[in-house]
């Protein structure tokens, strides 16, 4: 028997499932703010409106349960979604002196987050400092899959857009 897993990748099934539960947050504020609140993945997993997502996308594949608790708190961040480059990249342009919006001190302490409730704090700080206008497909696919390969293809879209950073 084999089980099929999420992959988040641009126009699966699994990313519309998130992006209409991404939406249906606007409708219902109150999800938003209790998700916003949320300070571990553990009070993530314990909200109502995560357990819609997870419903929402298991129909898909076998969600791994706190990779979506971090995709779910992560997202409520989020309130504009723009899809014109990766979310890495992002992190590395678009101050007006054309310096990266992240420091290159931050995105590399980013980079050593290896525990999920660690990756969960200091991502919220940085989608803040982006505005709350993120690339969410790119957060959702580069979170739930946190891993060695994840932080290196990060490296090389930071690195590639700011080298000054450095």
């Amino acid at each position: 028997m084999s089980t099929k897993y999420l992959n988040f990748e641009k126009n699966s099934l699994e990313m519309q499932a998130l992006a209409a539960w991404w939406q249906a947050l606007n409708d219902n504020r109150g999800d938003r703010a209790e998700l916003r609140r949320c300070a571990t993945l553990a009070e993530v997993a314990f909200t109502p409106a995560y357990h819609r997502l997870r419903l929402a996308v298991g129909k898909f594949g076998a969600p791994h349960d706190d990779s979506l608790a971090l995709v779910a708190g992560l997202s409520a961040r989020v309130k504009n979604d723009i899809a014109d480059s990766p979310f890495a990249e992002q992190l590395a342009t678009g101050k007006a002196d054309g310096s990266a919006r992240v420091s290159g001190l931050r995105f590399r302490r980013l980079l050593k987050a290896k525990e999920l409730d660690e990756l969960f704090t200091a991502m919220g700080r940085v989608v803040a400092l982006l505005g709350s206008s993120v690339n969410l497909q790119s957060l959702a696919k580069s979170v739930y899959f946190w891993n060695d390969r994840t932080r290196k293809q990060w490296a090389f879209e930071y690195y590639s857009k700011s080298p000054s950073e450095q």
